[in-house]
């Protein structure tokens, strides 16, 4: 008996036709991934747009709202309604954390007693109390 090839004519031809095929099909689907992937991200900058028109209608509604607007002119402008007596305090804001700073700042002696003490530490010798009187 004879050997038969391996490879024969109709498989060559069905394997020129079959890559023929590929061939033909790999653009469109890489265009139809990218046009996938194009959709996603409108469809995404969509639903930003969209909360942003919400954010913005809210604004509208809120600045429409006659008490919202008394509100503010009270708070930001200092505005106060006919016959009523409106006091503004001038100077440092409260601190929230209930005073603390005012308290820090005076456990902290004054800095011509800071400066006397490290001329003293220098004149003995002892610098570690300059270094804890400035840090």
């Amino acid at each position: 008996m004879a050997a038969r090839p391996q490879l024969t004519g109709r498989a060559a031809i069905l394997a020129i036709v079959v890559c023929a095929i590929a061939m033909s099909l790999a653009y469109p689907i890489r265009e139809y991934v990218a046009q996938r992937r194009q959709i996603a991200q409108l469809e995404q900058e969509k639903a930003r747009e969209i909360a942003a028109i919400k954010a913005l209608d809210d604004r509208r509604r809120q600045a429409q709202d006659p008490g919202y607007i008394k509100r503010t002119g009270r708070e930001r402008l200092f505005y106060c309604a006919p016959g009523e007596k409106c006091y503004v305090v001038m100077g440092k804001t409260p601190s929230r954390d209930g005073g603390a700073v005012a308290r820090k700042a005076t456990a902290r002696p004054p800095w011509y007693a800071t400066l006397w003490d490290s001329v003293k530490a220098v004149d003995s010798g002892g610098g570690e109390k300059a270094a804890k009187a400035t840090g």
